[in-house]
C-alpha cells in the first residue's frame, strides 16, 4: 500500500509502497480518508531533536487522521467495521512512535479512537485531531473563559480555531498576523482587534495570550505585551528555543506555560463545534500525492488555513 516515511533529520520524506498492517489484540485498522499535515511535520526534517520521540525509523509520519475501520483485533467490543473515526494523535504518539496517517491504511489502539458525529467531514475531523485539539487545549491551560481579553499569535491552522472557540466561549479577542490577507476573517472569526504583532495591544491589558506561531521572537513579544500577573501560552514549535525578558517576567509577575496537545474531549469539542457549523476553519485539501509539496509550502509559508491530503474517496 502507499505511504510516506520519515528517514531521518536534513532528509525528505520518502514516498514509499510498504505491507498493509493486520489488526492486533485491543486494535483496530482504519482505512484512512484524510490526514493532515502540521508545522510539526516540518519540524521533524530541521531539528534532531525530534529523533528522541522516535524510537525506531523508518516512521510514516501523520498524526491527524480520519477514516472508516475495516478491521477489528481479538477482544475489540466496542467498536465495529464501517464506525467513522479520528483518532486522538497522543497514544503512541501518532506518527512518530508508532505509524501515522500519511498511509493508506492504519493499526491504532481503540483507546485513541474518537468517534466523529454526524455533519462532519472526514478533512474536519482530521484537523480537529490536532489543530483543533491542540488549539482547544492551550485555552484550557490558559484557563480562557468569558469576559477574559485573549490574545492570539498566528492565525494559520492552530490559531484560526483558537481565536474562534475563544470567541465561542465569550472571551474578547484580540489576533496578531503577520499576514494582512487574512485579518478579514480573522474578525469574521470574532477579533475585535487584528494587527501584525501583538506588542500593538499593550494598552489593552490582555488577561492571556496564546502562542500559536512559536518562533521565539513571538513568545518573547507575548511576556512583554501581557499584562501584569498575566499568562502566557506557547503552543507553536517554529522554532524551538526563545529568549525571553526576564525582567519583564518578574516584575510582571507573568505565568509562561508550555501547552502539548490536548485531550479526547478537545477533540470532541472541536467537532462539535465544526458539526453545528460554528465553527468553519480554513482546509485546504491536497491529493495524498502532495504531501511532499505541501510540506514545503508550510516551510515557504504559502500554504491557506489547515493543509489536508486526502488520501481515499
Amino acid at each position: 500500500m502507499r505511504a510516506w516515511h520519515f528517514v531521518g533529520t536534513h532528509k525528505p520524506f520518502e514516498r514509499v509502497d510498504i505491507p498493509e498492517p493486520t489488526a492486533g489484540p485491543g486494535h483496530v485498522v482504519i482505512d484512512v480518508k484524510a490526514a493532515g499535515l502540521c508545522h510539526s511535520d516540518v519540524g521533524i526534517l530541521e531539528d534532531e531533536k525530534w529523533l528522541d520521540l522516535m524510537p525506531t525509523l523508518p516512521v510514516v509520519p501523520g498524526h491527524e487522521t480520519a477514516g472508516v475501520i475495516s478491521e477489528v483485533g481479538e477482544g475489540v467490543t466496542d467498536w465495529k467495521v464501517g464506525d467513522k473515526v479520528a483518532v486522538y494523535p497522543m497514544v503512541g504518539p501518532m506518527g512518530y512512535g508508532v505509524n501515522g496517517g500519511w498511509e493508506d491504511r492504519a493499526e491504532v489502539a481503540t483507546e485513541a479512537l474518537v468517534p466523529l458525529p454526524e455533519g462532519i467531514s472526514f478533512a474536519q475531523a482530521a484537523a480537529a485531531t490536532d489543530a483543533g485539539m491542540t488549539s482547544v487545549g492551550a485555552l484550557t491551560t490558559g484557563g480562557v473563559e468569558s469576559g477574559m481579553k485573549v490574545g492570539i499569535i498566528g492565525f494559520g491552522g492552530l490559531g484560526q480555531i483558537g481565536a474562534r472557540v475563544a470567541h465561542l466561549r465569550g472571551a474578547e479577542v484580540y489576533v496578531a498576523e503577520i499576514n494582512e490577507d487574512v485579518w478579514d476573517r480573522a474578525k469574521e472569526a470574532g477579533a475585535v482587534k487584528v494587527a501584525q504583532s501583538i506588542t500593538e495591544f499593550k494598552d489593552d491589558e490582555l488577561d492571556v495570550i496564546i502562542d500559536y506561531a512559536g518562533f521565539g521572537t513571538t513568545t518573547a513579544d507575548a511576556v512583554e505585551t501581557v499584562k501584569y500577573e498575566g499568562t502566557v501560552v506557547i503552543v507553536g514549535m517554529g522554532k524551538l528555543e526563545a529568549t525571553l525578558n526576564t525582567y519583564a517576567m518578574i516584575l510582571g509577575r507573568v505565568t509562561v506555560h508550555g501547552s502539548n496537545g490536548g485531550s479526547k474531549e478537545d477533540i470532541a469539542e472541536s467537532m462539535k463545534y465544526m458539526a453545528s457549523g460554528e465553527l468553519s476553519p480554513l482546509i485546504t485539501e491536497i491529493d495524498f500525492e502532495e504531501i511532499a509539496d505541501g510540506v514545503q509550502q508550510l516551510v515557504d509559508g504559502t500554504a491557506r488555513g489547515r493543509l489536508v491530503a486526502k488520501v481515499a474517496d
